[in-house]
Order: structure tokens, then C-alpha cells, then sequence
């Protein structure tokens, strides 16, 4: 009922400014929270007022072909894998994105490190069970998924926000378990299938 009463006030809202004579500006729309719904573009032709909504692509995929038995086994625990990282790697995206924004309001580096040490004592508390329950696989593709979505590598992260010595003390550590920091996601090559299972999980398919 309230997203039909945004849509209809939306759709009266040029109407209702002439006649009030006032002009209200979209921002005052926006920030308002008492109203729930979607701000959506609008056209008027002649008499008419045309709702413009702009659809997020996607990919159509045909049935993912196995060559094999075995392949068919490693898909599905790969989309039992992919389904559990693939949040979190969207999570460290937009956290990257949060702290990039919110650093230039810091003048000095003493103040940047405190604003991602805070940061990374909240994101610590929230996630740091969850993640150590992650198996060795579901760890190698978490990096390789966020590589994907932030186009750094997890070393890169690590360096960028905790510095060079932290992110070669990690880095060295993860080769000791015979991984790497530095994996990076090639979708078209190795992760081939982890692709064509992320592209199917963002389409809703699975």
C-alpha cells in the first residue's frame, strides 16, 4: 500500500506543485523518512506522465555442460562454496568503497589509521567467527571473489589499508598453507565455473 501511495504521489507531484505555486525540491523527497517505496524517473508526454525505471542487465546463461561425473560433483560443491563467500566478498567491496569515501574527511595519517583501526575492530567483531569457520577451499575462493569485485587482490587490500610489512607477514604465513594472498580471479580460465555460478546466484537462479 505505501509503495502504491509513493507511486500515485509521484505520479500527482507535478500537479500538486502548480497548484500549491511552491516548489519542492527532490532532496526534501529523498531524505524524508517516513516514506517507504523507490524514487523512479518520470516523463511527461502531452496529458501524460510516463514512469521511467531503469532494469539492472543481466546474463543469460545456457545449462552448464559436464564433461564428466566428477565435474558434475565439483559444480555442486562449488555452489555450495560460492553461496556462502560470495556476501561476504560483496560486503568487502562496499566496505572499501565506505572507507575510500570516508578517509578524505581525515587530514592527517595519524587520524586515517584511527579511522580503520575503528573500522576494522567493528568489522572484527562481526565477521571474524563466521570467517574462521571457513574451509581451505571456501578461504582460496573468498580471495579470488573479492578480487573480483574490488579488482585488488587480498594482498593488495591488506597492504593498502594495514601496510607493507603486515600484508608480507600474511602473505607468507598463507604460503605456509599453500596458498596466496596474491590470488587473482581469472573468469574466463581457472574460475571459468565459479563465474558461471556467481553470474547464476546475482540472475536469482540459484
Amino acid at each position: 500500500m505505501c509503495k502504491r501511495k509513493l507511486i500515485l504521489f509521484l505520479l500527482l507531484f507535478p500537479t500538486i506543485a502548480l497548484y500549491n505555486q511552491e516548489l519542492i525540491h527532490i532532496d526534501s523527497i529523498k531524505n524524508d523518512s517516513n516514506i517507504q517505496g523507490y524514487l523512479v524517473e518520470a516523463m511527461i508526454e502531452g496529458d501524460d506522465t510516463l514512469i521511467h525505471v531503469q532494469l539492472k542487465s543481466i546474463t543469460i546463461l545456457p545449462p552448464f555442460k559436464f564433461k564428466s561425473r566428477k565435474q558434475k560433483r565439483r559444480y555442486s560443491r562449488l555452489v555450495r562454496y560460492v553461496k556462502k563467500v560470495y556476501p561476504y566478498s560483496i560486503i568487502v567491496s562496499e566496505q572499501m568503497n565506505d572507507i575510500h569515501q570516508n578517509l578524505e574527511e581525515y587530514s592527517t595519517k595519524k587520524e586515517k589509521q584511527q579511522f580503520i583501526k575503528e573500522k576494522e575492530k567493528v568489522l572484527k567483531k562481526e565477521f571474524e567467527g563466521k570467517l574462521r569457520k571457513l574451509t581451505y577451499s571456501q578461504g582460496r575462493i573468498l580471495m579470488k571473489l573479492i578480487n573480483r569485485e574490488t579488482g585488488f587482490t587480498t594482498y593488495e587490500i591488506v597492504k593498502e589499508l594495514k601496510g607493507s610489512l603486515n600484508a608480507f607477514f600474511w602473505q607468507s604465513l598463507a604460503r605456509l598453507f599453500g596458498s596466496s594472498l596474491k590470488l587473482e580471479y581469472d573468469p574466463k580460465g581457472d574460475d571459468k565455473m565459479i563465474e558461471d555460478i556467481v553470474i547464476r546466484i546475482e540472475n536469482g537462479e540459484i
